[in-house]
């Protein structure tokens, strides 16, 4: 990736720069004024229509390795705002810094579950090929490994795992962001609560960015149904399950499974061969859950309506209204990071 200068100008109206710790920014800088700048960067708004997923081979373009690790386990997703002098040619270094972070805030009592005695080694890697476009920045992973300090050589053990990427995202607001900002809006990790904290804590401090967390609204759940079912003819879905809870006195609530090809029926009866460029869109996916929340009252008189969405679940990958997803298949990772890119660049304070 090309190197981007980080030139700001810091008349005296401007407050005083702070000055990081070693582990941080190697220099004094100014402040961001990212977030004081209204009006010069595009407006988002979630799409009322997207591509049906397609499958592709994406081993053929991204580390198998890589993928398998994504497959493995279970993301807790965040969105993180636009990254300030952000160079992927320094990761080697940024690995240095947030290691010695860590190691600082926990001889400083931060608690840190991994065992009291433990060091720690941070890598950061470029995972090409998960960009889709021009303006993508290219994927960055996370790695923490941890060892005993008396502990032998094949001791050490990965504890936590994290990515932040950015997959199809918005062309006009990428291209609209200032010189010295990269975005990679969506960052998804597994491993301790403490050490998540401190790795935001980190990026934090060294190049302006702010976290939130990332729970998927019953609608951006309700697209991941729609996509996944259509889906079944090329790859077996298997099953479809949705999970409601509705506030009722107790609270109820209700798992609800349903065949594969009858749900594929269903979305084929509304979503039909002659649907233009291949579109989804927003009342396809609503008439959609319509059809199976009707199927679902019929038998058993309940409004699902009036309960929440809580989890959408295929062999293709699962995804929990708390901000948690499952992949089950590389298949179409593509299409699930794109939804999800779209989401917390959304999902970003303005």
């Amino acid at each position: 990736m090309e190197e981007r200068g980080c030139a700001v100008d810091t008349p005296a109206s401007r407050p005083v720069a702070r000055k990081n710790k070693s582990y941080g920014r190697s220099c004094v800088e100014a402040p961001s004024y990212f977030w004081q700048t209204p009006g010069q960067l595009t407006v988002l708004k979630l799409p009322t229509t997207r591509g049906a997923a397609k499958s592709q081979i994406i081993t053929d373009k991204v580390d198998p390795e890589h993928i398998a690790l994504l497959l493995r386990n279970e993301w807790k997703l965040s969105y993180v705002t636009p990254l300030h002098c952000f160079r992927h040619n320094q990761l080697s270094s940024y690995a240095k810094h947030l290691s010695s972070f860590i190691v600082a805030e926990k001889q400083q009592g931060v608690a840190v579950e991994v065992g009291m005695d433990a060091g720690f080694k941070v890598t950061f890697t470029t995972v090409p090929g998960l960009a889709e476009s021009d303006v993508d920045a290219e994927t960055v992973f996370i790695q923490i490994q941890s060892k005993p300090v008396f502990a032998a050589a094949d001791a050490v053990k990965v504890v936590w795992r994290g990515w932040l990427t950015c997959v199809n995202g918005d062309p006009e607001y990428l291209r609209s962001l200032p010189a010295d900002f990269v975005s990679l809006p969506l960052f998804f990790t597994n491993g301790p609560e403490s050490l998540t904290t401190l790795v935001k804590s980190w990026f934090g401090r060294t190049f302006d960015a702010n976290f939130g967390s990332l729970p998927l609204n019953s609608s951006t759940l309700n697209w991941l149904a729609a996509l996944w079912t259509g889906c079944h003819p090329t790859c077996n879905i298997r099953y479809l399950k949705l999970a409601w809870r509705l506030q009722s006195q107790p609270v109820l609530d209700i798992s609800y499974t349903v065949n594969p090809q009858d749900a594929w029926e269903l979305w084929n009866s509304i979503h039909t061969p002659e649907s233009a460029d291949d579109q989804i869109g927003e009342k396809e996916v609503q008439a959609f859950m319509n059809g199976l929340e009707t199927h679902f009252f019929r038998h058993f008189k309940i409004h699902l309506s009036a309960g929440r969405l809580l989890t959408v679940s295929t062999s293709l990958g699962s995804a929990h209204h708390d901000g948690k997803i499952k992949i089950g298949n590389s298949e179409y990772i593509t299409t699930l990071l794109t939804l999800l890119t779209e989401y917390a660049l959304f999902k970003m304070p303005t």
